[in-house]
């Protein structure tokens, strides 16, 4: 077994599907970190993961959380100390307060397996973060 540490970068390793600057954490066979944030006022595309699951603790910021499985359907509000779930195939949106951006560390399990993972879906707030050029926008 090998120890990794490192420290959070201080610029964005690159963009996520929803549009989000992404901050690549550590990976081990069963899941991946990130960090995530989105600038004050935007809101992310919406999207949903084919085969992973994620949880997200929100660190700075405040906003709003859209997910959708199914008929179940939820719009929460998120701050420093939120934590939400995101199960397979769920659709999702989140969207930061106009006061300064949103951040939060994810654990994606199984680990993230790369760009065609998400695909667009509709959500409920205009997009205004576009997304990565590689998301495809359906099943």
């Amino acid at each position: 077994m090998t120890f990794k540490t490192m420290q959070l970068p201080e610029d964005p390793t690159a963009v996520a599907p929803d549009g989000s600057d992404v901050r690549i954490l550590l990976q081990r066979p069963g899941g991946s970190m990130a960090h995530f944030q989105l600038a004050a006022g935007r809101a992310s595309t919406p999207v949903a993961h084919r085969t992973v699951e994620e949880i997200w603790f929100f660190l700075d910021g405040r906003g709003e959380m859209w997910r959708k499985l199914g008929d179940d359907e939820s719009t929460v509000p998120v701050a420093p100390g939120t934590c939400i779930t995101i199960p397979v195939g769920t659709s999702f949106q989140f969207r930061a307060s106009e006061d300064g951006p949103l951040s939060a560390v994810a654990v994606t399990m199984p680990p993230w397996p790369g760009m065609d993972e998400a695909f667009i879906v509709d959500g409920i707030w205009p997009a205004t973060q576009a997304p990565a050029p590689s998301s495809r926008s359906s099943r």
